[in-house]
């Protein structure tokens, strides 16, 4: 069989949408070999973790002819003309990656589509008024042609019901994403050192990661520390984008005495995030909303206890054996991290469970998840094993 995918952020983003868009390729092409998978996509680029799936016999990379590149119509080529293409070239199933799927296509191939969260209508105030239309526009297009529709989480399919219509609810499937590799692997402490030594790394410290905006909710870790300060003298390191956001915590860090427990962390290769991950003591993720929370399951794997929030879907990523605080209580957020550093048994625990519960983001399990949604939509494929 035949599976296509819009493959642009394959080959274009090296963080969520792309991590998740290379995760799934992959780990179909080695779960499924007998698969053929198409990678549409309007621009090839050479990176090592493009490299190796390019690699596989049964991936196929597909661009557009020379004179859409020289009219510069990799925008129309993409909504227009992809998907009609993909149907010509016998793809079976055509599988958007990030919550888009061709205004054109064939009328052969079945239709797949991924929407990992509609941010853009529950918090349309962090969006400008014309990328929230585009984006509102796009996934209701895609929710519409597409034969079944797959949710990151069961919290993005409860989304997409209340802000797209209760019809789409019988199409939906709930498949988990997985993380990069990188994070499973236990690095030699010479090279943990290294890197610690390099981003000058205090002993033990305290992580969160994510852009710094305020939906991921630094202050929240900030004001935590503010109001512990006489009992939790642990450094926060803060890795993530910059935002203007980052002002009102450098604020707030200067009027508290802060400065000397808070560490900024930006432009961090990705090559490196798995180690810091490593070397922290407790992985804290207070966010206030998310489609899924991938940092959360990077932590699982890398063998730090989780603190993140109550409610959405996080306890879907972190596993019952991470723990859950209020997103708006300094009090309870200061209180679970005492719990974890005072209490080495505990941490111990959180960390074995939170391993084996990681265990459902494992490439072959999700790759079986995906293949059993195809299943619903292609003869030739229910007849595959898994």
């Amino acid at each position: 069989m035949k599976i296509g995918f819009d493959a642009k952020r394959v080959f274009k983003n090296f963080t969520g949408l792309g991590n998740y868009s290379r995760f799934v390729v992959r780990a179909l092409a080695q779960t499924f070999p007998e698969n053929d998978y198409l990678l549409y996509t309007p621009k090839v680029v050479s990176h090592p973790d493009v490299n190796t799936i390019r690699q596989l016999d049964n991936v196929h990379v597909r661009t557009p002819n020379s004179m859409v590149a020289k009219l510069k119509m990799s925008s129309v080529w993409r909504s227009y003309m992809m998907g009609s293409l993909a149907d010509k070239q016998g793809a079976d199933i055509f599988h958007g990656l990030s919550n888009e799927l061709p205004f054109r296509t064939g009328s052969r191939m079945k239709q797949v589509v991924t929407i990992h969260d509609v941010l853009f209508m529950r918090y349309p105030n962090l969006y400008n008024p014309v990328d929230q239309e585009i984006y509102k526009r796009k996934t209701k297009h895609a929710c519409k042609v597409a034969d079944r529709i797959i949710a990151v989480s069961q919290q993005t399919a409860d989304d997409i019901i209340t802000y797209f219509g209760e019809k789409w609810r019988s199409k939906i499937d709930v498949v988990y994403q997985g993380c990069h590799q990188q994070f499973k692997h236990e690095y030699d402490p010479y090279i943990l050192q290294q890197v610690k030594d390099h981003y000058r790394l205090p002993a033990d410290f305290l992580l969160t990661v994510g852009t710094m905006e305020p939906r991921k909710n630094a202050m929240l870790i900030l004001r935590a520390l503010e109001m512990s300060k006489h009992n939790l003298d642990v450094p926060l390191v803060i890795a993530g984008k910059s935002t203007a956001y980052k002002k009102e915590l450098e604020t707030f860090i200067n009027i508290n005495k802060l400065n000397k427990q808070v560490i900024f962390l930006e432009n961090v290769p990705f090559s490196d995030l798995p180690k810091i991950y490593q070397l922290a003591r407790i992985f804290i993720y207070p966010s206030l909303f998310e489609g899924f929370g991938i940092p959360i399951v990077e932590a699982l794997n890398s063998k730090v206890p989780v603190i993140s929030s109550k409610g959405g879907c996080f306890a879907e990523a972190g596993g019952p054996d991470s723990m859950y605080v209020d997103p708006e209580s300094p009090e309870e957020l200061g209180q679970a991290i005492l719990k974890i550093l005072n209490n080495p048994q505990e941490a111990n625990r959180m960390i074995d469970h939170g391993l084996h519960y990681a265990a459902n983001f494992e490439e072959e399990r999700i790759a079986a998840d995906l293949m059993r949604v195809y299943r619903k939509l292609s003869p030739e494929v229910a007849a595959t094993t898994i």
